[in-house]
């Protein structure tokens, strides 16, 4: 065991200092009031979500911004009322548009998107968010004096995710933890790097931006949407990344199987379907989550020394994320436990793709 232990802990220390910092807790949008106030769109997809949608665009509805602005709906063909609950509104900017099938080669969400952006105008700005986000006044504005002040083309956050049941509190701060591992947010917003990624939740992208890479048409068969417009965004253009703290989820995970769904969804997507990258990830999930407490508890002399010390850095690393979600530093050591059922949920994302099932979402199934 003392190669395997070796190996991952020659791995950590890599990670820890030359991984982008991945591990800090990352930057945070501050609250500013912009300079300038451009024109902003603001384009909800929606798909049956009467249970959020109401509380969704009274937040947006209720931004504190001194520019206009308006709020387009697009009723992604939802079965339950969703777009009948927000005309009740009656709030003038707001528009309901009710959506047309998607065509071949687009996917759902995208198509959606697309209509809502062409409805939006000559808006300067464009803010793309999901139906299940809220938002607290304040957030427009800070949004928007981010990508003025530093003269962005795209300003994308992760926002506060849910974390009330047990499920949510074991599972969920490692998927933004994850997440940053994929896509470390100070290589994103290095305008030198070539990584490039954005949360779907709250996506604010210039107008001429989307000229630029020919609209949403130019991902239109996008699974992992967010992070394929940032890449798109990003050649030729400047982005920034970061953590949200005016914004939040409402959409909750409440059990195990809820999460498991949701990795299962996308994580064969980005491997791009390929079993030789499952297969690649599967033994560096191992040897980076699981061999560290394995030689720590099991293995003998110098192979238990580098897997305790390759445990500890993994461990530690854990620490900001946890204290983002208010949540106890004792959840650290457990962080392999949690990455085994994310490579077992990413194993399962395999399965379902090659027994046919593909992506489904919303009683959509993508292939």
């Amino acid at each position: 065991m003392i190669v395997p232990s070796l190996l991952a802990l020659l791995v950590w220390i890599y990670l820890l200092a030359a991984h982008g910092r991945f591990w800090q807790a990352g930057p945070v949008l501050p609250v500013r009031t912009p300079a300038t106030t451009p024109a902003v769109a603001i384009v909800v997809p929606a798909r049956d979500e009467a249970p959020v949608i109401a509380d969704t665009l009274r937040s947006l509805l209720a931004q504190d911004y001194a520019g206009p602005f308006r709020v387009i709906l697009v009723d992604d063909n939802s079965a339950d009322g969703t777009g009948d609950l927000a005309r009740a509104l009656g709030d003038p900017r707001l528009t309901v548009v009710t959506g047309r099938p998607h065509p071949p080669g687009w996917s759902g969400k995208l198509w959606a998107v697309s209509q809502g952006v062409a409805a939006a105008g000559d808006a300067d700005l464009v803010l793309l968010t999901d139906a299940d986000i809220v938002h607290q006044p304040a957030h427009l504005r800070a949004l928007v004096a981010k990508i003025e002040a530093d003269d962005l083309d795209m300003v994308s956050e992760m926002v506060e995710l849910a974390c009330e049941s047990w499920a949510e509190r074991a599972l969920v701060p490692a998927f933004v933890f994850f997440f940053q591992l994929l896509y470390p947010f100070a290589r994103v917003n290095d305008p030198l790097s070539g990584t490039a990624a954005a949360a779907g939740g709250t996506i604010l992208v210039r107008r001429r931006a989307l000229r630029r890479i020919g609209g949403i048409e130019c991902i239109q068969g996008a699974l992992i949407d967010d992070v394929a417009l940032a890449a798109a965004v990003k050649k030729g253009g400047r982005i920034w990344l970061g953590h949200a703290t005016l914004a939040r989820s409402v959409r909750p995970y409440p059990a195990v199987a809820d999460i498991w769904r949701m990795i299962t969804r996308t994580a064969y997507v980005q491997l791009r379907f390929s079993p030789l990258l499952l297969a690649a990830t599967i033994v560096a999930m191992v040897l980076v989550w699981l061999v560290p407490p394995a030689a720590s508890l099991f293995g003998h002399g110098t192979a238990r020394v580098f897997g305790l010390f390759a445990w500890i850095m993994l461990a530690l690393s854990y620490v900001p994320t946890l204290r983002r979600f208010r949540r106890s530093v004792l959840w650290a050591p457990f962080l392999s436990l949690v990455a085994g059922f994310y490579t077992a949920a990413t194993i399962g994302s395999a399965v379902n793709h090659h027994l046919g099932r593909g992506v489904a979402w919303k009683g959509r199934a993508y292939q």
